[in-house]
């Protein structure tokens, strides 16, 4: 779809492999620096992505989001990133994490770039049975119209994450109240569930990883091990060195889950969790228009100083994984600076498929609260 408006594909991004991973240090390659702050990670798992516009190799890139690996690394290099709405951008082509979850969308310095490529991908496919006709088109002729009215909720569950960097909270309330500023009618709201949204979600999506990544067995595609003896040692030698240790422990995980006498207590319940925290949004959407909250508790860190802690990577996602169980849209843009001169992330969420509210909002956000250039760029120019 982007050929046929003449785009140039100028090359691939780095990220976590098969999209595993909150830094992209999991990446079968190399690690992703932070285009602001050498040494520190770029986010992930579409890290990649995000560093590649953050730093002005390319105006636009596109990366997957199946628990926030678009817009958490959109925050973290003080870039736009949008998750769209689960269905509106075709998924063929995507090598499949957790295919209920997974969505493409694009990065973009400004929100105008990202709401013109998305006019481009918004189509339905043929070739991906979950892809839905949008309802809506036009996101950059939808950006004008400024949030006047626009009813805005601030999830407390979100503020209160454990672990929320002070300088984060303190950046995103200054942008809320820019949009209060605006016109936006701002109040709390609360989302109940979200507290079980990363144990439902490290269940879920391993799940589906595991189903999905049975089929690289070293025969049909993926690396294939040459000297394995016979086909049982040509499958576990392909994925036992094919694969790292991230996508072994959600594979491993993911099976966990799905054997019997453990599916209906663990993926099942999981499921369940996922429709009360769907529920959660429905009833916050009948008095607000959009949710707004920190993309990520923290600004962008060490590389290395998560890595021998799944856990404390898997919260990077915290506050990104219920719009993927919810398949909402959402939205990372930039909302200031730590003290360290580090990026700080705001988040907007939208119902199914009012992506132009969303971008409408980012918008005006946008105006009313520019974003310096990252240095790296600045210096390049």
């Amino acid at each position: 779809l982007l050929k046929r408006e003449d785009a140039v594909i100028i090359g691939k991004t780095n990220l976590d492999e098969f999209a595993m991973g909150s830094s992209t240090e999991n990446s079968s390659f190399f690690p992703t620096q932070n285009p602001w702050a050498p040494g520190h990670v770029p986010g992930g798992s579409s890290g990649g992505s995000a560093a590649a516009v953050a730093a002005g190799f390319a105006p636009l890139s596109l990366g997957s989001d199946t628990g926030g690996s678009i817009r958490q690394p959109a925050a973290l290099c003080g870039i736009v990133g949008l998750k769209p709405t689960y269905g509106l951008v075709s998924r063929f082509g995507l090598v499949a994490f957790a295919s209920s979850l997974d969505q493409i969308g694009p990065f973009s310095r400004a929100v105008e770039d990202a709401a013109r490529l998305l006019d481009v991908i918004a189509a339905k496919d043929p070739r991906d049975s979950t892809s839905k006709a949008a309802s809506e088109s036009g996101y950059v002729a939808g950006l004008q119209g400024g949030v006047k009215g626009l009813r805005i909720g601030l999830p407390r569950q979100y503020f209160e994450s454990p672990g929320s960097d002070p300088e984060v909270l303190a950046g995103v309330r200054e942008a809320v109240r820019a949009l209060e500023s605006a016109g936006a009618v701002v109040s709390d709201v609360s989302l109940p569930h979200t507290d079980y949204a990363v144990s439902a979600y490290y269940l879920i999506a391993p799940a589906e990883a595991s189903s999905n990544l049975a089929r690289f067995d070293g025969v049909r595609y993926g690396f294939s091990e040459k000297n394995a003896p016979d086909l049982g040692a040509l499958y576990e030698e392909s994925r036992g060195a094919g694969f790292g240790a991230e996508v072994k422990r959600r594979i491993m995980l993911g099976t966990y889950a799905l054997s019997a006498g453990y599916h209906d207590a663990y993926y099942e319940k999981a499921n369940r969790v996922r429709t009360l925290i769907r529920r959660d949004f429905e009833d916050a959407f009948r008095d607000f228009d959009l949710l707004a909250a920190p993309t990520s508790p923290v600004p962008a860190f060490k590389m290395g100083e998560r890595l021998k802690d799944p856990l404390s990577m898997y919260l990077a996602d915290i506050l990104t994984i219920p719009a993927n169980l919810a398949g909402l849209p959402g939205i990372s843009v930039p909302s200031g600076l730590t003290s360290k001169g580090l990026p700080i992330g705001l988040q907007l969420l939208a119902p199914a498929f009012a992506e132009k509210a969303l971008l409408r909002a980012a918008f005006a956000l946008e105006s009313a609260r520019p974003f310096p250039r990252c240095p790296a760029q600045a210096l390049e120019h």
